[in-house]
């Protein structure tokens, strides 16, 4: 799994950071930066993120 972020469709609300925080993390600008990429235990963490983010802006591939 490879998660990426557009940074042009994050709102900055923090949902993310909020439920995987050893993945995701806000930056000053409050747009959502990925710290590192989710080890397989992380998966589901991750896939939560990506169906809550208000603006579809976490996206995974393979």
């Amino acid at each position: 799994m490879i998660v990426s972020i557009i940074e042009s469709d994050c709102i900055g609300c923090g949902r993310c950071e909020e439920e995987c925080p050893e993945i995701f993390e806000l930056d000053n600008e409050l747009v959502s930066k990925i710290k590192r990429q989710p080890r397989e235990d992380e998966e589901d963490c991750v896939v939560k993120v990506e169906r809550i983010c208000p603006g579809a802006a976490v996206v995974i591939s393979e």
